[in-house]
């Protein structure tokens, strides 16, 4: 009975995947914790961000968090310790355009010929003029590309390619400065151009000529010749217009257009009350004796926030200190901090962010929630869900259905989870143990994990330096994927001095792609998370010599623990993982084979598939021969002790139930406001969070909590009823490393053997291909979620 209750999950599984496979083109596929990103909506014209934050996806037991000169490094050192890792690093150029007039054309560094885009010349007063002109522009290609349209591949597709890239290259670097080096004036300058970058979106989106045009090349003679690649740009661009609106009669088009810009400027919004919510926060803390338990790490980074707010004597040992709600800050003392009414304190600012005065997110949440759904009824679905589905691999009921299985799999782990902290904390002493509360239970897991497995997360910091880890990630890319990388800072402009350039090569030594690295927090300018953007895709129609296709180009994006007392960046392992999980974002974007631009790497691969070569990549942290590759103390050289090594493994699993659960609460939370939720009805969102909570909590929600007015994955980012794609892609993912245990991870020529096979199935078909078609002839089967079930230590749960 056991073992058959376990083959009904697999086989759940497996139908979601077979049954739902859906047909997709979205360029516009962050951001999380991407986040973190813009509002995705089915268009093709904003470039992917994948919002990743760490914790993020939103997956802690316990926390709902979820340059005018080109860098040239003195040493050839990676990520030597810096000064400059600290906000004030960072040009203040945007802040000195507010005197300087606004029609700056002549000169523009965004409408340029560049290889490389100039993000340290680009100045919030650049913004305006540009995208202005940029828009006439492309108005005019697009007006002859409507007159002149034919339906192949020369007359239609190519040219709007060229049309798309144009607004997609430009947009995203002024896009991405936002999220990294954020101020008012260009926070003003893209408010401004905003309206009138959607209105471009939607006319070319809604162009009958272009639709009608890809219908005929579907209803061709010549179709069954066309490429696996061509037919799925064809499909999906015919889908991604009537989604965009292009059959609604006029009256209905022009308030479909209406909803779009309002749902822009309001996603836009909500973004930035998060990040003025988050910096809003300092806690000021003189007395040592309030800020005892934290580490060393975290007690210098808290001395060095002090002295960026004035307090120029700040010391690690003396203080003051300045406490934050950034992440490197937050998870110190929710971790670490033995002041139970500190951690109270902390914890309740951190779920109440943006959700009060005139950053309160509440009615813009209603007012998003409205909009999508009555976008949904224009389109003739139920629900806006039913629109996210359309262009993903899962239906409702399938992604539902599987949260369900896994929700089940996971409650009894979750409440022995609970079991064993109280029991711990009372052993301990502690106070509170029959009655634990939120802000307690990361503090005494943190205890409970290094008593179970011996293992202090801050004593380990100094063997996971940022060079060495990123070191042992590039040797095991190499080893993998047969591919070097090495840095080519000076060669491309930097938004910050702290921003690492890469050259990657093939076996042969050709360059195949690059990518930018900005690893440090920095909370006056920087948006919290993590994520992988696309700058440029690989492209023929783009080649710049006419012969070979444009190279790739991503951004990494992080907001690690940044340099303190003159040593490099010291990293717990939870960033490490970070790091590889985004590091394989960036992959598929970079390794990608497929030449049709509109298909290249991460564009047009439907959203519950992305998060696979991500969280494949993070499964290498836990491999002996990466691990031991990467783990070397940055002072003495010593590698990581076997016994350590063994420990790490072990509590791999460690509260596995609490944290799958967590992820499941705000998967069912997204669907639920996306499916059933009606806005303005006798439930509110905090009645729904609380709802859903009941069946996915051990311990309920604060009357207080309002998390969603943070939730920027489904709000701010391409997450909304879509979060359940971190599940549904984990599945993906664990079973694809699997492939790498059946062929034995100490068998170098075998895993390199798989590696090469993932490389040229997942890494290089893009969205080319349909991800389950593409997962076969990796894996040469359907997914099974048994290899997530081990990884997790479930396995035995779902058995029984």
């Amino acid at each position: 009975m056991r073992q058959r209750e376990r083959i009904v999950l697999g086989a759940v599984v497996i139908a979601n995947m077979l049954m739902a496979t859906r047909l997709t083109l979205t360029l516009s596929t962050i951001h999380r914790h991407n986040p973190l990103l813009r509002r995705y909506s089915s268009s093709i014209f904003r470039p992917k961000q994948f919002s990743k934050s760490r914790p993020c996806p939103l997956w802690s037991s316990s926390l709902s968090f979820c340059l005018d000169a080109i860098h040239k490094p003195t040493s050839p050192t990676p990520f030597a310790p810096s000064h400059s890792h600290s906000s004030s690093s960072s040009s203040s150029s945007f802040s000195a355009a507010a005197s300087s007039r606004d029609d700056v054309v002549e000169g523009n560094p965004l409408l340029q010929d560049f290889e490389f885009p100039p993000f340290d010349a680009v100045e919030a007063k650049h913004v305006r003029p540009a995208i202005r002109t940029l828009l006439r522009q492309l108005e005019g290609e697009l007006e002859e590309l409507e007159r002149n349209v034919e339906p192949s591949w020369p007359k239609l597709v190519e040219p709007l390619e060229k049309i798309v890239d144009s607004l997609v290259v430009v947009w995203g670097i002024v896009n991405h400065l936002k999220s990294v080096k954020d101020t008012s004036e260009l926070r003003s300058a893209i408010e401004d151009v905003q309206a009138e970058k959607v209105k471009f979106q939607l006319k070319l989106g809604q162009s009958k000529p272009i639709y009608n045009a890809f219908k005929a090349i579907r209803e061709s003679p010549d179709w069954q010749t066309l490429s696996e690649a061509r037919k799925r740009i064809v499909e999906s661009q015919i889908k991604e217009a009537v989604l965009n609106g292009v059959s609604l009669e006029d009256d209905k088009r022009e308030q479909f257009n209406k909803i779009e810009q309002e749902l822009e400027k309001l996603s836009q919004k909500f973004e930035e009350n998060v990040l003025d919510a988050t910096k809003k926060f300092e806690k000021l803390i003189k007395d040592k004796k309030d800020i005892e338990g934290l580490p060393a790490t975290a007690l210098g980074l808290a001395a060095q926030i002090a002295v960026s707010k004035g307090h120029e004597n700040a010391t690690a040992d003396n203080g003051p200190w300045i406490i934050t709600l950034d992440a490197p800050s937050f998870i110190a003392v929710m971790q670490h901090a033995r002041n139970r009414s500190l951690r109270e304190e902390v914890y309740r600012a951190y779920i109440t962010r943006a959700s009060t005065g005139d950053l309160d997110n509440t009615q813009i949440i209603e007012q998003i929630l409205k909009l999508r759904m009555e976008k949904a009824k224009l389109l003739n679905y139920n629900n806006y869900a039913e629109i996210s589905m359309a262009t993903k691999m899962a239906t409702v009921n399938k992604a539902e259905e599987l949260l369900e299985k896994l929700r089940k799999v996971s409650w009894d782990a979750a409440v022995q989870d609970m079991e064993d902290l109280k029991k711990f904390s009372k052993n301990k002493g502690a106070l509170e143990a029959d009655d634990l509360k939120h802000w307690d239970i990361t503090f005494w897991s943190e205890r409970l994990r290094e008593s179970k497995y011996d293992i202090n997360e801050e004593e380990l910091r100094p063997y996971f330096s940022l060079p060495k880890v990123m070191e042992g990630l590039f040797n095991l890319a190499k080893t993998l994927f047969g591919i070097e990388i090495e840095p080519a800072d000076g060669l491309a402009p930097v938004w910050n001095t702290d921003v690492r350039f890469f050259r990657v090569k093939d076996s042969s030594g050709n360059p195949i792609a690059y990518f930018y690295f900005d690893p440090y927090s920095r909370p006056s300018e920087k948006k919290g998370g993590a994520w992988m953007g696309e700058v440029v895709a690989r492209s023929r129609v783009l080649s710049q010599n006419g012969t070979s296709a444009r190279l790739p180009i991503a951004h990494m994006v992080c907001n690690q623990t940044p340099p303190v007392d003159n040593k490099p960046s010291l990293m717990t392992f939870r960033e490490v993982e970070t790091v590889f999980h985004e590091f394989g974002h960036a992959l598929q974007h970079m390794l990608t084979k497929q030449d049709e631009g509109l298909v290249a790497g991460i564009r047009g691969i439907e959203w519950d598939a992305v998060e696979l070569p991500s969280q494949f990549m993070e499964n290498w942290c836990y491999h002996r021969e990466t691990l031991m590759g990467i783990a070397k103390h940055f002072e003495t050289g010593e590698s990581l002790p076997e016994d350590v090594y063994l420990k790490l493994v072990a509590a791999r699993t460690f509260r596995a139930g609490s944290m799958s659960l967590r992820q499941i609460k705000f998967a069912s939370l997204d669907l639920e406001l996306h499916t059933k939720y009606v806005p303005g009805g006798p439930e509110s969102i905090y009645d729904v969070d609380r709802r859903v909570s009941e069946r996915t909590q051990v311990i309920p929600p604060l009357p207080e909590d309002r998390f969603l007015c943070s939730f920027m994955h489904i709000f701010a980012g391409g997450y909304a009823a879509g979060y359940y794609s971190y599940k549904w892609a984990e599945v993906l993912s664990a079973d694809a490393f699997s492939a790498f245990e059946d062929a034995g991870l100490e068998n170098n020529e075998a895993v390199k053997e798989t590696g090469h096979r993932f490389r040229e199935t997942v890494l290089a078909l893009g969205g080319g291909k349909a991800p389950l078609e593409v997962f076969v002839q990796f894996r040469g089967r359907e997914p099974t979620p048994d290899a997530l079930l081990r990884h997790s230590g479930l396995l035995s749960v779902a058995a029984s």
